[in-house]
């Protein structure tokens, strides 16, 4: 059975992205950065091996700028991020061993983040990318893991560490990867721009 990654965005609807980002820099900039947010997260996941879906939060678009023959094309399925997040997971597993699920919020997201990602699922029962924020860029799964994503605090500080003790709770192993930033504020995307033009500069 092959590798999966799930990647979920929103539709790019004005107003309806970045909206915590839109109520500062405006609602046209907000979705500008969120686009670019998107072509960095394409670039980040290009090289994976495995079997990629993308899950739309509203409609499937065809031809956008997700390749329709790179990603299988899905629409994320219910009443909150939790169900859906579960729900893709559970389609996943008809197929797939080792899955792995990210977002599109998270600029400093690498290959090598993905590959570790996989090589920590041979042995623990779920991996999890820490995010700045007390959220998660990124989690992975080898087998079902039944409530996981359900009754959570979604879009609050609190979701990495319920994730982490429903874990524990169901005995489940996990491991971590390094914490990263994900971009919420126009603060968080200032710091991105000013690491991205540090990085340009040493290179």
């Amino acid at each position: 059975m092959s590798d999966a990654l799930i990647v979920f965005i929103r539709n790019p609807v004005k107003g309806k992205v970045k909206t915590r980002l839109g109520r500062a820099i405006g609602d046209d900039a907000a979705l500008q950065v969120y686009l670019q947010l998107c072509l960095l997260t394409r670039n980040a996941i290009c090289t994976f091996s495995g079997k990629k879906y993308l899950f739309y939060s509203d409609e499937i678009i065809w031809n956008d700028e997700w390749d329709s023959r790179e990603f299988d094309k899905q629409r994320q399925v219910g009443n909150d991020l939790g169900e859906r997040i579960s729900n893709a997971f559970e389609m996943a597993f008809l197929v797939h061993r080792r899955i792995l699920l990210i977002g599109s919020d998270c600029p400093y997201l690498k290959p090598y983040h993905l590959n570790q990602a996989l090589d920590y699922l041979n042995d623990a029962d779920c991996v999890i990318g820490p995010a700045k924020d007390g959220g998660y860029y990124l989690i992975g799964l080898n087998q079902r893991i039944p409530g996981l994503f359900l009754n959570k605090s979604w879009s609050t500080s609190l979701v990495f560490n319920e994730t982490c003790d429903t874990l524990k709770n169901d005995n489940h192993s996990y491991a971590l990867l390094e914490t990263l930033e994900d971009i919420d504020n126009p603060e968080d995307w200032e710091h991105y721009l000013n690491d991205h033009l540090k990085s340009k500069k040493n290179f």
